[in-house]
């Protein structure tokens, strides 16, 4: 029998209380489902995206913190995850992320041929990221391909085809990615550097806050150019300012590199 207990467990590893992952993964999607369609897009493909962003991020949890089981229990901010704490098992996680993927796929046979394909490429990318992390200081080139990876998707799915210039906004929400899971992983740097684990803040050092900067820099030029590429005008073009000052002000809250 499921109890109440377990459900909310498995929920916590879904990171269900945190939709702000589901929304990082959605977004460019839902930009690059815009942008093919030259407007409104098909509202089957909108809602098959919209279920199974939910679906593939979910199910990336899981296999995040299957692989990271051994080395959570000693950081800060992962130590009360349910598979760290017991009250989820590794059986039942697996077979939680095996159903969700299952769910996700099933979605995408209502697609066309080109995006079952590129599905195949999502999984290997979102399954792979969580074990990056202990070969190289660069994972988060990983996180933010398979976090991109919706880009393609979304025009193969609308169009049948991948134009050329979609791969500069690719490129753009990767270095994006890149980024904001570098701030992120600025919080756990000690923990991390303590246990083993790698990533791009341990990589930037003191250098960090200057390689945001340049990223979310490189990100805005990339988007600009996907912009012309694709003929987008005045409100993609002030969306970027607007993306500009945020990313100012993220730098700002930085500064003195205190988690919050």
């Amino acid at each position: 029998m499921v109890t109440t207990s377990k459900i909310a467990a498995l929920l916590q590893l879904i990171r269900f209380d945190k939709p702000i992952g589901t929304l990082l993964l959605l977004w460019p999607t839902l930009w690059a489902l815009w942008i093919a369609a030259g407007g409104v897009p098909d509202y089957d493909l909108l809602a098959i995206f919209i279920i199974g962003t939910f679906l593939t991020r979910s199910a990336g949890c899981i296999i995040n913190d299957l692989a990271d089981r051994n080395m959570d229990g000693a950081v800060a901010r992962t130590n009360t995850r349910p598979l760290v704490t017991g009250t989820v098992t590794q059986r039942e996680a697996m077979l939680l992320f095996v159903s969700l993927l299952l769910l996700a796929f099933s979605l995408v046979l209502f697609t066309n041929t080109l995006t079952i394909t590129l599905s195949l490429v999502a999984v290997a990318l979102a399954s792979s990221y969580p074990f990056m992390k202990r070969y190289t200081h660069l994972p988060q080139i990983v996180l933010g391909a398979a976090f991109s990876w919706g880009i393609p998707m979304a025009f193969a799915a609308q169009r049948n085809e991948l134009p050329a210039a979609l791969w500069l906004l690719y490129l753009g929400n990767l270095l994006w990615t890149m980024a904001y899971d570098t701030k992120y992983a600025m919080v756990d740097r000690d923990d991390d550097i303590r246990v083993g684990i790698k990533s791009t803040a341990i990589l930037f050092g003191e250098h960090d806050r200057l390689m945001v900067a340049v990223l979310q820099l490189l990100c805005l030029v990339s988007l600009y150019l996907a912009g012309q590429a694709f003929g987008l005008g005045l409100y993609y073009n002030t969306s970027l300012v607007v993306a500009a000052t945020l990313f100012g002000y993220h730098l700002y809250l930085i500064r003195d590199r205190q988690p919050k």
